[in-house]
């Protein structure tokens, strides 16, 4: 691979559209053999391999690749793709090994948990783990349970971002992050408190009584329904400003191949959170991006939501570029205002979001603030200085 070939260099948009149309392609659960092969045709193959990577989608375009119809890679590119993938494929098998450990750590212990993302959306969206990239579990876990939980990861050899004393003193950061040094995995656990971007509250009892099983690796998983997982990594997606291909292809996928989507509880989800801007946002990323083919009654309804229609269009200005070319601080907000979409709720949304503390407020060092007015202070400045910076 070139030297000169760096991730900044996927700030200029405009030298690789060819290669962003062939990922697009490759990508898309709809894709056409004939017209990818047409598509790939002088494709740079080193800027695809680090556009697929910076997007989170590697292992979507060597499954592509792998196909019979697809275009083949030259030599040069076909083993770095492998190593990559073998790696990826690693990962991933640590990754779900700890999952099935820590279930049943915490069941053992009464704690109840629901899988979102990593290995269940993987089987869910791609009928195949080692397919999506994903770097740490996620878990929802009720409020209620998080201490002994934190105890219980803690016994376990894992380092707690956010200490017990933190948790006795009420303080609710943006997720409870666990490390484990030795092992170098991560895990996070989030509830209807942590999870500050949705609008409403989660109903997280209503998650834990819908919940499924998904077998993942020859194991029945708890997870949210696939309405409420759908509902999930759309609000994840805009929390992020829908800056990579990963987000979009796995809303993409999850539609495509779960045929029994109850569309109307997917809505009534919403709505309890008061997100269908930010559903109909995902869904209609995933058709403009990856050619999702929805229902024609959800895709009268999303094409009708002008809120999500001004999202849509605003994530395409930076997409491509994979964070970067981020949007400014002011471009953020002006996100954040229309995530919600009502003139009144707006302001007072994005006031909550710049005004509520998390662990990176009120953590100094190895010290633990006591003055929540100085962590309120606090917070919006360090985000003017973190997202006033010109890089990724």
């Amino acid at each position: 691979m070139p030297e000169t070939l760096s991730p900044a260099s996927l700030s200029d948009i405009r030298a690789f559209e060819r290669e962003w149309t062939a990922l697009r392609k490759c990508v898309s659960p709809w894709r056409n053999d004939e017209r990818l092969r047409t598509v790939f045709l002088g494709v740079d193959w080193p800027r695809l391999l680090l556009l697929a990577e910076q997007h989170g989608v590697l292992g979507q375009l060597a499954a592509c690749l792998n196909n019979d119809g697809a275009p083949a890679a030259p030599p040069e590119i076909k083993q770095p793709l492998l190593e990559r993938r073998r790696a990826q494929n690693f990962s991933t098998l640590r990754l779900t090994a700890e999952l099935f450990r820590l279930l049943e750590l915490f069941g053992k212990q009464g704690i109840s948990a629901l899988v979102t993302k990593g290995p269940v959306l993987a089987a869910q969206a791609y009928a195949d783990p080692s397919v999506r990239t994903y770097g740490d579990l996620d878990l929802l876990v009720r409020q209620r349970d998080i201490r002994r939980a934190t105890e219980l990861l803690i016994a376990s050899g894992y380092q707690a971002a956010v200490p017990l004393s933190a948790i006795d003193a009420g303080k609710i950061p943006g997720q409870y992050l666990f490390s484990n040094p030795d092992s170098k995995l991560l895990v996070e656990l989030h509830n209807d408190l942590t999870l500050r971007y949705f609008p409403r509250p989660l109903p997280i009892k209503e998650f834990f009584a819908r919940q499924i099983y998904v077998r993942v690796d020859g194991h029945e998983v708890p997870a949210p329904c696939v309405e409420d997982e759908l509902v999930l990594i759309c609000i994840h997606g805009a929390k992020h400003f829908w800056e990579r291909l990963s987000w979009i292809a796995d809303v993409a996928g999850l539609v495509s191949r779960q045929t029994g989507i109850d569309w109307e509880r997917a809505a009534s989800s919403a709505r309890a959170v008061q997100s269908e801007h930010l559903l109909h946002t995902g869904l209609q990323l995933a058709a403009d991006v990856l050619r999702a083919n929805l229902p024609e009654a959800v895709s009268s309804q999303v094409r009708g939501d002008a809120v999500a229609a001004k999202l849509a269009a605003r994530v395409l200005r930076w997409l491509p570029a994979a964070g970067y070319a981020p949007p400014s601080l002011l471009e953020r907000a002006a996100f954040r205002l229309r995530m919600r979409g009502s003139f009144f709720a707006a302001p007072a949304y994005l006031l909550r979001l710049s005004l509520s503390s998390t662990e990176e407020d009120w953590q100094a060092g190895d010290q633990l603030s006591q003055n929540p007015f100085m962590d309120v202070v606090r917070r919006p400045v360090r985000l003017a200085r973190k997202y006033s910076r010109g890089s990724k």
